[in-house]
């Protein structure tokens, strides 16, 4: 796990909500590509209900990251893609179940007209910072 410095709200910039605006970090940069429902079957998880998605999508995440050595902790940016922003409360609360508020990363939330399949409501990338 890597030293983690977070600015939530660094001087002359309106304070985040549900993010940082700055996460520092010292040690191997590792990319995880955007993850999205489906389980390791590849099977669709929760058709049509942002939670289990949201759920899914963050147990790979999880998933990749324990592959890379690295946990939530060493996490400094998620990027959210959602088709409806009222999925993002559904994505926050299964943020919520692997990061504590005291060690959000910087985040950015997209929506878009599509995924790569009609029914993904999200996919979520993340990017974060391993200790030397």
């Amino acid at each position: 796990m890597s030293e983690l410095t977070r600015i939530p709200a660094p001087a002359g910039v309106a304070p985040a909500a549900q993010y940082s605006h700055v996460v520092l970090g010292r040690g191997r940069f590792v990319a995880l590509s955007g993850q999205v429902p489906l389980d390791e079957d590849g099977k669709l998880v929760g058709e049509g209900d942002a939670a289990a998605q949201a759920r899914q999508v963050f147990e790979n995440l999880r998933r990749c990251l324990t592959a890379a050595g690295a946990t939530f902790d060493d996490v400094v940016k998620l990027t959210y893609f959602v088709t409806d922003m009222a999925h993002m409360p559904a994505l926050r609360a299964a943020r919520a179940e692997h990061i504590p508020d005291d060690r959000l990363p910087a985040a950015s939330a997209v929506q878009v007209a599509a995924l790569v399949r009609p029914e993904f409501l999200m996919e979520v990338e993340a990017f974060a910072v391993v200790g030397e």
